[in-house]
Protein backbone atom coordinates (compact mmCIF):
# COMPACT_ATOMS: atom_id res chain seq x y z
CA UNK A 1 0.00 0.00 0.00
CA UNK A 2 1.26 3.50 -0.87
CA UNK A 3 0.55 6.41 1.46
CA UNK A 4 1.25 10.15 -0.19
CA UNK A 5 1.28 13.35 1.81
CA UNK A 6 -2.12 15.31 0.94
CA UNK A 7 -1.45 18.70 0.33
CA UNK A 8 -3.47 22.07 -0.31
CA UNK A 9 -2.59 24.69 -2.62
CA UNK A 10 -0.37 26.16 -0.84
CA UNK A 11 1.74 23.07 0.06
CA UNK A 12 0.60 22.66 3.54
CA UNK A 13 0.47 19.28 4.48
CA UNK A 14 -3.24 18.80 5.02
CA UNK A 15 -3.54 14.56 5.47
CA UNK A 16 -2.27 11.58 3.81
CA UNK A 17 -4.01 9.83 0.90
CA UNK A 18 -4.02 5.99 0.14
CA UNK A 19 -2.77 5.45 -3.47
CA UNK A 20 -6.19 4.35 -5.60
CA UNK A 21 -8.45 5.57 -3.42
CA UNK A 22 -10.35 8.34 -4.81
CA UNK A 23 -8.82 12.38 -4.28
CA UNK A 24 -10.77 14.74 -2.08
CA UNK A 25 -12.01 17.76 -4.02
CA UNK A 26 -9.42 19.32 -1.54
CA UNK A 27 -6.45 17.59 -1.39
CA UNK A 28 -3.71 17.05 -3.73
CA UNK A 29 -0.97 14.84 -4.33
CA UNK A 30 2.61 15.63 -5.25
CA UNK A 31 4.28 14.24 -8.49
CA UNK A 32 7.48 14.53 -9.72
CA UNK A 33 8.31 14.03 -13.55
CA UNK A 34 12.57 14.08 -13.97
CA UNK A 35 13.76 15.03 -17.67
CA UNK A 36 17.40 13.81 -17.50
CA UNK A 37 20.08 15.67 -20.28
CA UNK A 38 23.52 14.41 -21.54
CA UNK A 39 25.63 16.92 -22.88
CA UNK A 40 24.92 15.54 -26.05
CA UNK A 41 21.81 17.55 -25.54
CA UNK A 42 19.97 14.32 -25.72
CA UNK A 43 17.12 13.63 -23.15
CA UNK A 44 16.54 9.73 -21.12
CA UNK A 45 12.94 8.82 -22.40
CA UNK A 46 11.60 5.39 -21.08
CA UNK A 47 9.15 3.15 -22.48
CA UNK A 48 6.39 1.46 -19.89
CA UNK A 49 6.11 -2.28 -19.36
CA UNK A 50 3.48 -4.36 -21.10
CA UNK A 51 1.94 -5.07 -18.09
CA UNK A 52 1.42 -1.21 -16.85
CA UNK A 53 -2.18 -1.50 -16.52
CA UNK A 54 -2.34 2.84 -18.03
CA UNK A 55 -0.47 3.81 -20.68
CA UNK A 56 1.46 0.18 -21.58
CA UNK A 57 4.27 0.91 -24.27
CA UNK A 58 3.54 4.44 -24.55
CA UNK A 59 7.16 6.59 -24.15
CA UNK A 60 7.65 9.10 -20.75
CA UNK A 61 10.59 10.44 -18.54
CA UNK A 62 11.06 9.35 -15.05
CA UNK A 63 8.36 9.91 -13.09
CA UNK A 64 5.98 8.98 -9.93
CA UNK A 65 4.04 9.83 -6.87
CA UNK A 66 6.45 11.62 -3.97
CA UNK A 67 5.67 9.22 -0.79
CA UNK A 68 4.38 9.97 2.54
CA UNK A 69 7.10 12.25 4.34
CA UNK A 70 9.18 12.65 1.06
CA UNK A 71 10.83 15.61 -0.45
CA UNK A 72 9.98 16.41 -3.76
CA UNK A 73 13.35 16.23 -4.86
CA UNK A 74 14.32 12.86 -3.41
CA UNK A 75 11.78 11.61 -4.63
CA UNK A 76 12.64 12.48 -8.19
CA UNK A 77 16.35 10.53 -7.03
CA UNK A 78 14.43 7.85 -5.79
CA UNK A 79 12.01 7.58 -8.61
CA UNK A 80 15.40 7.64 -11.63
CA UNK A 81 17.06 5.05 -9.52
CA UNK A 82 13.89 2.88 -9.51
CA UNK A 83 13.13 3.23 -12.56
CA UNK A 84 16.51 2.96 -14.87
CA UNK A 85 19.15 1.92 -12.35
CA UNK A 86 20.74 5.71 -12.39
CA UNK A 87 21.90 6.91 -9.29
CA UNK A 88 21.39 11.04 -9.41
CA UNK A 89 22.94 13.40 -7.01
CA UNK A 90 20.95 16.83 -5.86
CA UNK A 91 23.56 19.30 -7.30
CA UNK A 92 22.75 17.57 -10.65
CA UNK A 93 19.44 18.72 -10.97
CA UNK A 94 17.40 21.74 -10.72
CA UNK A 95 13.19 22.12 -10.67
CA UNK A 96 12.03 23.83 -13.52
CA UNK A 97 8.15 24.74 -12.93
CA UNK A 98 5.49 23.13 -10.36
CA UNK A 99 1.73 22.92 -12.21
CA UNK A 100 -1.37 21.70 -10.94
CA UNK A 101 -3.78 19.50 -12.38
CA UNK A 102 -7.80 18.64 -11.19
CA UNK A 103 -8.67 16.57 -13.98
CA UNK A 104 -7.39 14.19 -16.42
CA UNK A 105 -9.37 11.85 -19.08
CA UNK A 106 -12.49 13.11 -17.17
CA UNK A 107 -11.58 12.23 -13.79
CA UNK A 108 -10.17 13.98 -10.76
CA UNK A 109 -6.53 13.54 -10.05
CA UNK A 110 -5.55 16.72 -8.13
CA UNK A 111 -2.20 16.37 -8.61
CA UNK A 112 0.97 18.59 -8.15
CA UNK A 113 3.60 17.91 -10.76
CA UNK A 114 7.22 19.28 -10.08
CA UNK A 115 9.13 19.37 -12.73
CA UNK A 116 12.94 18.55 -12.84
CA UNK A 117 15.63 18.72 -14.89
CA UNK A 118 19.05 16.72 -14.31
CA UNK A 119 22.31 16.62 -16.04
CA UNK A 120 23.47 13.33 -16.81
CA UNK A 121 26.23 11.40 -19.14
CA UNK A 122 26.61 8.01 -18.29
CA UNK A 123 25.21 4.39 -19.00
CA UNK A 124 22.02 3.64 -18.78
CA UNK A 125 21.47 0.56 -16.03
CA UNK A 126 18.18 -0.84 -16.72
CA UNK A 127 19.85 -3.53 -15.18
CA UNK A 128 20.12 -2.02 -12.07
CA UNK A 129 16.60 -0.57 -11.59
CA UNK A 130 14.05 -1.76 -9.12
CA UNK A 131 11.18 -2.16 -10.10
CA UNK A 132 10.08 -3.66 -13.15
CA UNK A 133 7.65 -0.25 -14.56
CA UNK A 134 10.47 0.33 -17.34
CA UNK A 135 11.12 -2.35 -20.47
CA UNK A 136 13.02 0.29 -22.22
CA UNK A 137 15.18 3.42 -21.53
CA UNK A 138 17.63 4.95 -24.51
CA UNK A 139 18.94 8.79 -25.55
CA UNK A 140 16.31 10.23 -28.46
CA UNK A 141 16.66 14.01 -29.65
CA UNK A 142 14.30 16.68 -29.33
CA UNK A 143 12.81 16.20 -32.87
CA UNK A 144 12.78 12.51 -31.49
CA UNK A 145 10.70 12.85 -28.62
CA UNK A 146 8.31 15.50 -30.32
CA UNK A 147 7.72 12.78 -33.22
CA UNK A 148 6.77 10.49 -30.07
CA UNK A 149 4.43 13.67 -28.68
CA UNK A 150 2.87 13.93 -32.46
CA UNK A 151 2.05 10.59 -33.12
CA UNK A 152 0.40 9.75 -29.98
CA UNK A 153 2.92 7.35 -28.24
CA UNK A 154 3.38 9.11 -24.76
CA UNK A 155 1.65 9.03 -21.55
CA UNK A 156 -0.91 11.50 -21.43
CA UNK A 157 0.26 13.39 -18.33
CA UNK A 158 2.96 14.41 -20.52
CA UNK A 159 1.52 15.11 -24.00
CA UNK A 160 1.24 18.58 -22.25
CA UNK A 161 4.59 19.58 -23.53
CA UNK A 162 3.89 23.37 -23.24
CA UNK A 163 6.82 23.78 -20.93
CA UNK A 164 8.60 20.91 -23.41
CA UNK A 165 8.39 22.61 -26.76
CA UNK A 166 8.79 26.45 -25.70
CA UNK A 167 12.15 26.10 -24.53
CA UNK A 168 10.87 27.45 -21.30
CA UNK A 169 13.11 27.76 -18.05
CA UNK A 170 15.87 25.89 -20.41
CA UNK A 171 14.18 23.05 -20.52
CA UNK A 172 15.50 22.82 -24.03
CA UNK A 173 18.09 25.01 -23.02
Amino acid sequence: MEIWDLYDLDNNIIGEHVRGTDMPENGYHLVVHIWIRNSDGMYLMTRRSATKKTYPLAWECVGGSVLKGEKSLDAAIREVHEEVGIVLRPEQGRKVMTRIRDLAGGRRVNDINDVYIFEYDGDIPLSEATTDEVDRARWMSRDEILELYRTGQMVEVIKDLSYFTENKDGLFG
